[in-house]
């Protein structure tokens, strides 16, 4: 049994590389090549079939992990275009910056006054109107990525929008992690 090393989850699924691939083409085909790499259906094979078909499995399970999350197929997307690197340091522009202060100095004066709802609503209504201005930012985006040849200047906006999400999902955890006390 031969495959391709380079090939990458869109082509494993056979898939248009894709922001929204589709959920259901996605488990359909997880299901598919689960039967087809399960490692029970190789027992008498040689042991370099038996490590390929291991590594077909895994592939499998990590490319269905990937594309049924949007994030994770953003940040793999910016990966294959070789724009995004692995624990990359990337700064954000100031006037975002300035936003996330003045979410996080309310989410400092939630966390001092827990008892305070007015603070508690402040706190998450700023947050959730980052995630929605976010959504609405990047959403022309993705459409635009796969509607068109993507060029490196949509792809940095992309890479922007993806740090972006990372950082508003740090604040959001934060948020979640005072609520739950």
């Amino acid at each position: 049994m031969v495959t391709d090393t380079s090939m990458n989850y869109f082509e494993l699924y056979d898939l248009p590389v894709s922001f929204s691939p589709d959920a259901g083409e996605v488990k359909k085909k997880y299901y598919e090549l689960s039967r087809k790499y399960h490692p029970d259906r190789f027992t008498l094979a040689d042991d370099a079939t038996k490590i390929e078909v291991l590594r077909m499995s895994a592939m499998n399970n990590d490319a269905y992990k990937v594309l049924n999350n949007a994030d994770a197929t953003m940040a793999y997307i910016l990966k294959l275009h070789e724009i995004l690197e692995e624990e990359e340091k990337y700064s954000l522009p100031p006037d975002f910056l300035m936003d996330m202060m003045d979410l996080n100095e309310a989410i400092s004066e939630y966390e001092l006054e827990p008892e305070n709802e007015d603070l508690r609503t402040q706190a998450i209504e700023g947050i959730g109107s980052q995630m929605e201005e976010w959504q609405e930012s990047v959403a022309p985006l993705l459409a635009k990525y796969d509607n068109e040849q993507p060029d490196m200047t949509l792809l940095g906006q992309i890479k922007d929008a993806y740090f972006r999400k990372k950082y508003l999902l740090r604040i959001k955890e934060r948020i979640d992690r005072f609520a739950t006390r």
